[in-house]
Order: C-alpha cells, then sequence, then structure tokens
C-alpha cells in the first residue's frame, strides 16, 4: 500500500511539473486551448447541421446524441491529456532509444509514460464536451435517480479506461512495429467518431465487433440507453447495460497485460 501511495505521490509530482512548465507560457497556453475548443466545437456544429436537415435520426433526437457526444468527447479529452506518453512512444521513445533510459530508472514504465505530460490545452476540448452534455442532460426528462447519476460517472471513467488502453496499445505495437500503426487511429481518433452516434445504426457485424471485441459500445451507447431509460432496438437487458461500463476497465487491464507482454521482448536500438 505504502508503494501505491508513493508512486501516486510521484505522478502528481511530475504532473505538477509538466503544467508549471506550460503555465510559463500562458498566452500559448491559452491560444492552443482556444483552439481545441473551437476545433472540436466545429464538429458539434455538423451534428446540429444533420438533426436541423433530417429532424431526427432513425428514433434519436438531437439531445439523445449529443449526449453521447458529449460524454465521448470529455473522456476523449481527458485521455490525451493524460496519455500523451502512449500516444508519442513509437517517435520519441523506440526510434530514439530513449526508453532504455526508462527501464533503468527503478520505477515502473507505465508511471513514467503515464507521468510524461499532461497536455493542459486538452481542457478546451474537455469544456467544449462538457457544454454539449450539459445541455443535453438540461434538454431530457431524465430521472436522476442516484443510480442513473452513478452509472453516468461510471461510464465516463470508463471510456477514459477504454482510450487509454488503446493508446496503451498503440505504444505496445510500437515494438515491433517502431512506428505506430495507422490502424490505431481508426480505433482512437475515429473511434470517437463512431462512438457519437447510436450503435443500433451501424451494421450487425460492426456492432458486434465494437460490443465483444473492442467494446467502444459498452462505453456510451449501453449505458446512455440505461441513463435515458429507453428500450433497447438491439435487444440489450437493463443488467447489461448498467454492468456494460465494466469492460472499459477490463480492456485497460488487458492493454496492461499486452504493455507487459511488449516490455519482455524489447530489445534496445543499441545506440
Amino acid at each position: 500500500m505504502a508503494e501505491v501511495a508513493d508512486a501516486f505521490t510521484l505522478y502528481l509530482r511530475m504532473i505538477a511539473q509538466s503544467v508549471r512548465a506550460q503555465l510559463q507560457y500562458r498566452v500559448s497556453f491559452l491560444l492552443m486551448a482556444f483552439g481545441t475548443f473551437v476545433a472540436s466545437g466545429v464538429e458539434a456544429i455538423g451534428i446540429w447541421a444533420l438533426f436541423e436537415r433530417f429532424g431526427q435520426l432513425g428514433e434519436w433526437r438531437l439531445a439523445q446524441v449529443a449526449f453521447l457526444y458529449g460524454l465521448v468527447n470529455a473522456a476523449f479529452a481527458t485521455c490525451e491529456a493524460l496519455g500523451r506518453g502512449f500516444d508519442v512512444f513509437g517517435r520519441e521513445f523506440v526510434r530514439t532509444g530513449a526508453f532504455d533510459r526508462l527501464l533503468l530508472r527503478p520505477r515502473s514504465t507505465v508511471l513514467q509514460l503515464a507521468g510524461h505530460e499532461l497536455q493542459l490545452h486538452r481542457i478546451g476540448r474537455l469544456l467544449q464536451g462538457l457544454l454539449v452534455l450539459g445541455w443535453a442532460i438540461w434538454v431530457l426528462d431524465i430521472d436522476w435517480q442516484a443510480w442513473r447519476v452513478a452509472l453516468l460517472i461510471a461510464a465516463f471513467l470508463s471510456a477514459v479506461a477504454f482510450f487509454y488502453a488503446l493508446f496503451m496499445i498503440q505504444a505496445t505495437l510500437a515494438f515491433w512495429t517502431t512506428e505506430s500503426l495507422e490502424l490505431m487511429n481508426t480505433l482512437t481518433y475515429g473511434g470517437t467518431e463512431t462512438a457519437q452516434y447510436p450503435l443500433a445504426i451501424y451494421r450487425p457485424w460492426f456492432r458486434r465487433f465494437f460490443t465483444y471485441v473492442v467494446p467502444l459500445g459498452c462505453i456510451s451507447y449501453l449505458p446512455a440507453i440505461a441513463i435515458f431509460g429507453i428500450d433497447d432496438p438491439l435487444g440489450t437487458g437493463r443488467a447489461f447495460q448498467i454492468a456494460a461500463p465494466l469492460a472499459g476497465f477490463v480492456f485497460l487491464a488487458l492493454a496492461f497485460g499486452f504493455w507487459r507482454f511488449g516490455v519482455r521482448r524489447y530489445t534496445s536500438t543499441g545506440s
């Protein structure tokens, strides 16, 4: 227990150092944060334009899709801010041989990469996602009982864990490919686009893949169905919908195991 507390304290110190360094250039930070806010806002405007033109997406209204959009984007922004070390791992650590230094230090490689950098300017995207989510909650007629609040928090944390796992898997693949595979970008950045819309609109094979293999639907669509209190067109039961966020944490545990497997098979650049 003491080791965990010590590691967490070190992590907070690394994050604090990163924040202080970025705040040395406050104008640059504010401009970058504003840029991420505006860039992600364009996506929200695109969704609004879609519903303005067609009214509904099947049985889904704008506020319901906005709920999915806000949840997913807020979670992804959090993951982007926290997972920078894994996102740039292939380029900045494997190709340059810098990962060798991490292995020589008496600390976990996961801890060192997690504390590599906190991308503070991602707060722009986070705020934009939270604003859209807040608007959706305000518009939707939801009976916010305690279990629904708990499920929303669990879904958010699960989504952060899920996207962090994808960054970790991407980093692990760099042990064999040196460069991060573009295929992973379809699951990370492309995954946010997919999860912004209800899973029911996609083809059956696509839905099965993103529910049971890469549990994207478990972090947004399924808990949202339970929170809305509506029947799932795909036929899932309420208990399954409420338990669905657990998949994000299981996926992160599997990604951690894959990372350890990759580290054991890492060969130095020799430089």
